[in-house]
């Protein structure tokens, strides 16, 4: 039985910059974007309370909390705190696999201090990252990544959650479909009108009706929905491609309906894409057609994407009046691919929040 824990900063960008900045503290915060457009990188939890969050367009967030203070993102600033608290990660145990600068599972089956308990060993984590950073950082704690990962957000902010072997089917059972990882909201919906509301109801489902209605990933959810992840913890986890998509719930008919809803898409990209050690080369275009018919276009430049202007000009390339389909296009995605490592680490990423 492994001991797994998935540990998830606090609101981390803007914490950060309250952290930073004195005049910032106990006030909505939002990081990236600006009242004239762009949209939001992180927000903080005195600005969710607004429905402020990560994603949103910048002016909608300002309707929404008038007195929002949008500040510039210092992603330097970020990666330095972020690894402060990775080095506090391999105090413990050397297998972490980190999945963005916010967030990491920890493997401490067998951890490198004499202590033992994977619930101490979170506290005593949480503790350090906080003397040393003047940070917060939930944990969830439990046997496999999955259930450690929903454990995390169980008590946000500041929290800690422990789900024992013992009580996993249970816990996994009264669980809302929609905080399940690895279900988003467009499956969710679709789970509810197959009479899917909660882990009994995907637990009660077959292998073969999961498979035929989500497809590779129906043997994911019938696993998960009996407790059962066996993944291991990654160290060294190479990013091999960066992607965000949108599922629209009324169809795009026109080449300008796809250009306006690419645009938070593709910034998306780009702001998880500043968080790489590697540049890529290659944009890949998905499309999903109103009949489910699926296609994907991609371009690639000789040299590493530099900045967010490369980027259009790629997707750009790639439009044209041959994407449309009478069907119209419920979904959207952008692939960023092709890394290699970064031949002048001084070139710093730019993009108009």
């Amino acid at each position: 039985m492994r001991k797994i824990i998935h540990i998830d900063m606090d609101a981390f960008y803007a914490s950060v910059e309250q952290n930073d900045n004195y005049d910032l503290r106990g006030k909505p915060v939002a990081v990236g974007g600006h009242k004239k457009g762009g949209v939001i990188a992180a927000a903080s939890y005195e600005a969710r309370k607004f429905g402020v969050k990560s994603a949103l367009p910048s002016r909608i967030a300002a309707r929404l909390c008038p007195q929002l203070i949008f500040v510039k993102p210092r992603f330097d600033r970020y990666k330095e705190i972020s690894n402060e608290i990775n080095a506090i990660f391999h105090e413990y145990t050397d297998l972490v696999e980190p999945l963005s600068l916010d967030e990491a599972y920890l493997d401490i089956t067998h951890p490198k201090i004499a202590l033992k308990s994977a619930t101490l060993i979170a506290i005593d984590i949480k503790k350090k990252i906080k003397e040393r950073t003047g940070l917060s950082a939930s944990a969830g704690i439990s046997f496999n990544k999955f259930l450690a990962k929903i454990a995390s957000d169980m008590e946000k902010p500041n929290g800690l959650y422990v789900i024992l072997p013992e009580n996993a089917e249970a816990f996994i059972e009264k669980l809302p479909i929609k905080k399940f990882h690895g279900i988003g909201k467009v499956t969710a919906e679709k789970m509810k009108h197959a009479g899917i509301f909660t882990g009994k109801e995907l637990k009660e489902k077959t292998r073969e009706d999961l498979s035929q209605r989500y497809g590779k990933q129906g043997n994911y959810y019938y696993n998960v929905a009996r407790g059962i992840d066996n993944r291991n913890i990654l160290p060294d986890r190479k990013r091999k491609s960066i992607s965000a998509e949108n599922t629209f719930s009324h169809h795009l008919m026109t080449l300008s309906d796809i250009q306006s809803h690419l645009k938070p898409i593709t910034e998306e990209v780009f702001r998880r894409y500043q968080l790489q050690s590697a540049q890529g080369r290659t944009i890949s275009l998905k499309i999903k057609y109103g009949n489910f018919k699926q296609i994907t276009r991609s371009k690639s430049q000789k040299e590493g994407i530099k900045d967010f202007s490369e980027i259009q000009v790629l997707i750009k390339s790639l439009l044209n009046q041959d994407l449309l389909h009478e069907a119209g296009i419920r979904l959207l995605g952008l692939n960023l691919s092709n890394f290699n490592p970064k031949k002048d680490q001084k070139t710093q990423l730019k993009i108009d929040f």
